[in-house]
């Protein structure tokens, strides 16, 4: 899952740990830790809980 920016990614990512789902976020591909907040990121879950992110994102 795509996301604008690095809060929305934060967001995202504290709603799905509250789900007990691991979450990596992952910054624009080259720039690393240096990319800035405005930067896109992307992010990923474990491929056998890919369903009940699913399952999450339908529900709100």
């Amino acid at each position: 899952m795509s996301v604008p920016n690095a809060y929305v990614a934060a967001t995202w990512s504290e709603l799905f740990a509250a789900e007990a789902l691991a979450v990596r976020v992952i910054p624009t591909i080259g720039v690393g830790e240096t990319a800035p907040v405005s930067e896109p990121r992307t992010l990923y879950v474990p491929t056998g809980k890919a369903h009940v992110a699913r399952e999450i994102l339908r529900k709100i």
